[in-house]
């Protein structure tokens, strides 16, 4: 016999597990993920970095009210999630210029080479920078929110993949590992399966494309300072931030990519590390480990958060790209309040829901 909830989230990332967080206590919800764990594929493999000035305008709001948000939560903590790190971008003057947005403001040749020494001086000639930039405490975030929705009350279910879900009178029964659910809403943050998971479902995909994005943590020769930004190539050919003594590092690819537990392709990482060792002093030695996450996202790269508008109560929190956890508070607040409008007889505010209203939130066909 199917157990019923008012929502049934689909994924257990971090777009699945914030919302889930924001709406427990408020109503009756299950949250079901395929893997054995949660945050398993791309929510793991975050550059934990959240850049106010990265991404279209509408994901620079969104990261503006989640710092907000998480810095609320920081003032009251023992241990914070976000700690200041800046986000420096270099290359040639009209390609930092032409990537340059939002709270980044131009910086000196000189100057950037004291925030980072380890740039080979002659490697760019502009840079930008953003002092609002933060890293991220990702596993702690998850956790918290995992803890915060499971208090509340919240199901959540692993190792259950979405095997059928159909429209079942004035709801949706959903299929899932060996369980059964129903539900008045379903929610699709099944991140890089939200076009399959929509198919499953009787409902028209969006055309959500996946892309691969590698990364890797090195040892190297001479460690950079705890101070040092984020830097990155105004042409996306590469970044790299400190990680205790290591170095995080990416080629910062965007390669279109199935569905998959993605895997970094032989000769990648070798690739960037040459790369990286001509345009730094840094002296990559060795590589620790490394990994391929994915970054799914609609045509226009704004994430899809909102109602379909031919399936009742199928709601899509997907095609979050590579601002999955800068944006995941405020996109989990503006999706809770437009979720919470539909099962409960109040509807409560939203400052993001207010402030984003002329956005488009619905589903376009």
């Amino acid at each position: 016999m199917a157990s019923n909830y008012d929502v049934v989230i689909v994924g257990g990332g971090i777009g699945g597990l914030s919302l889930a967080a924001a709406l427990a206590g408020k109503c009756s919800v299950a949250l079901v993920e395929a893997e054995q764990s949660l945050a398993f594929h791309t929510s793991s493999r975050s550059a934990r970095q959240l850049i106010p000035s990265y991404g279209p305008d509408v994901v620079q709001e969104l990261t503006v009210r989640t710092l907000e948000m998480l810095a609320e939560r920081d003032a009251d903590a023992a241990e914070p999630i976000l700690t200041p790190r800046g986000f420096m971008l270099v290359g040639d003057e009209e390609t930092v210029h032409a990537e340059a947005s939002g709270t980044m403001h131009p910086i000196t040749h000189d100057e950037a080479m004291r925030l980072c020494p380890a740039l080979n001086p002659g490697s760019f000639t502009s840079a930008g920078l953003d002092n609002g930039s933060f890293g991220c405490n990702a596993p702690l975030l998850l956790e918290e929110h995992r803890q915060t929705a499971e208090a509340a009350g919240v199901d959540i279910i692993t190792g259950a993949k979405v095997h059928s879900a159909q429209r079942l009178g004035s709801g949706w029964q959903v299929g899932a590992g060996t369980e059964g659910f129903q539900s008045g809403v379903v929610v699709n943050a099944a991140g890089a399966w939200a076009d399959e998971l929509a198919v499953i479902s009787g409902v028209e995909k969006l055309g959500l494309q996946p892309y691969r994005r590698t990364a890797a943590i090195v040892n190297v020769e001479n460690p950079l300072t705890p101070e040092t930004p984020m830097v990155c190539a105004a042409d996306y050919s590469f970044y790299f931030r400190p990680e205790g003594n290591q170095v995080l590092i990416s080629p910062s690819e965007t390669v279109p990519s199935g569905a998959e537990d993605a895997k970094p392709y032989p000769g990648d990482v070798e690739k960037l590390i040459r790369n990286l060792n001509e345009v730094t002093t840094m002296g990559i030695r060795s590589v620790d480990r490394a990994w391929t996450g994915l970054r799914t996202e609609a045509a226009d790269g704004i994430p899809v958060v909102g109602f379909d508008a031919e399936a009742p109560g199928f709601f899509w929190l997907a095609g979050q790209g590579g601002y999955g956890f800068q944006t995941s508070s405020a996109i989990a607040e503006l999706a809770a309040s437009l979720i919470l409008g539909h099962v409960t007889a109040d509807s409560p505010e939203s400052r993001t829901a207010e402030q984003l209203a002329a956005v488009r939130w619905s589903i376009r066909r």
